[in-house]
């Protein structure tokens, strides 16, 4: 009996503030997951940089779902930059960076088409949740 399944290529196998690692290698820049194994710079450093420019390619790949990690802190896009993706079927789920990780990790491994779209931004600290 197998309790563990095999990582899959671009499983995430670790992060934290401004970073994450895909099977062992350290990735600081925002970036493009994809269940079918691309790994893609996604040119945004920051929430306010990004626009329906950002989302609308990822209308062609044709995954089921798009996660999006906004960051430290949840933030959700305005509904015009994804409705490509919402034109297309294409479901759209908005988290912070480190559960939109953990989310994927978990559709990834079930075989599930999916692209997270992660912004990792160095210099954002989470919001203190005790205040």
């Amino acid at each position: 009996m197998k309790f563990q399944s095999d990582l899959f290529e671009t499983a995430i196998t670790g992060y934290g503030p401004g970073w994450i690692t895909v099977r062992g290698e350290r990735i600081a820049h925002s970036v493009l997951l994809s269940s079918s194994g691309e790994r893609v710079v996604w040119p945004c450093a920051h929430f306010e940089d990004l626009g329906s420019q950002h989302f609308e390619p990822l209308a062609l790949q044709r995954p089921e779902l798009v996660l999006f990690g906004s960051g430290a802190r949840l933030r959700f896009p305005p509904p015009a930059w994804i409705r490509p993706l919402i034109e297309a079927g294409i479901g759209v789920e908005t988290m912070d960076t480190a559960a939109a990780c953990r989310t994927y990790n978990i559709l990834a491994g079930e075989g599930r088409r999916v692209i997270a779209a992660l912004l990792l931004d160095a210099g954002e600290e989470a919001p203190d949740r005790l205040k």
